[in-house]
């Protein structure tokens, strides 16, 4: 009996440790990181979210993972232009869940959130922006303004539920074939009326240089006209003279012609 007894005990020593290792499995989960767990015990949603790591929950409790980290959505969508046209438009939409707000969205739209309003609201706001442009400002530089337009809408749209829109990419926009060419000989024609105006610019420039040029010659040599008169002229002829008179080459200085200037002759 003893030995019976002693089988028994350690039995159930054995299933109350089963027991207890199964409440704890059954009552412990782990959240991912970059993710937010949300606790749904039969129906009812607890408003405590679970940070990334291990958590203990009450036995029975179903956790749903909410990534939190910042998502891509690619749409492409046939769009209208402000003069009727209809382009081809795809854009990214960088997203993330705000972690706070899990146990709202789970509440209000569910786990397929990204399906139920994000994509919804992109193709909204990408026909709402395209439709205040012509397909020209779609094909040129101003492309950027309407990427940031559709992110202030999304913004707008998003920001209430709980949802964080990051950034709005233009990753193509295909016009029609007819429209992409009559654009790219307008823009042409643009490049080349600029590239003549600066050619123009510039010959003005330096047009103007060489008028300035020419100016400064003729009033430097007036202003050497005025200060040369026939006296310095003598002045200086002779200061010439009576240097080479000092010189012991051979000459012949013959002083008192028309001009009142000496004359220098040489022997050789």
């Amino acid at each position: 009996m003893p030995g019976v007894l002693d089988v028994t005990g350690r039995l159930r020593v054995g299933l109350i440790v089963i027991g207890i290792l199964l409440l704890l499995y059954l009552s412990t989960t782990i959240v991912p990181a970059g993710h937010v767990g949300v606790q749904d015990f039969f129906g009812r949603v607890s408003d405590r979210v679970l940070a990334p790591g291990i958590n203990l929950v009450m036995p029975g409790t179903r956790v749903i993972k909410f990534s939190a980290q910042t998502r891509e959505l690619k749409e492409s969508a046939a769009v209208p232009t402000s003069e009727g046209l209809v382009v081809n438009l795809e854009v990214s939409l960088l997203f993330r869940l705000k972690p706070d707000a899990a146990t709202r969205i789970y509440k209000t739209v569910g786990r397929r959130f990204e399906e139920v309003v994000v994509d919804p609201q992109l193709r909204s706001a990408m026909r709402d922006v395209t439709a205040e442009y012509e397909a020209k400002f779609l094909y040129s530089s101003s492309r950027e303004l309407v990427a940031q337009n559709i992110f202030k809408h999304m913004q707008v749209a998003l920001t209430p539920r709980g949802i964080e829109a990051e950034q709005v990419l233009l990753r193509a926009i295909n016009l029609p074939p007819l429209l992409t060419a009559a654009i790219q000989e307008k823009l042409q024609a643009e490049q080349q009326a600029q590239r003549m105006r600066f050619v123009l610019d510039r010959e003005r420039q330096e047009a103007e240089r060489k008028r300035v040029e020419a100016q400064g010659i003729a009033d430097f040599q007036s202003i050497v006209a005025k200060g040369i008169s026939g006296e310095l002229l003598k002045w200086k002829a002779i200061e010439v003279a009576h240097e080479l008179a000092k010189s012991p080459n051979a000459k012949i200085i013959v002083l008192g012609d028309k001009s009142g200037l000496p004359i220098i002759l040489s022997d050789k």
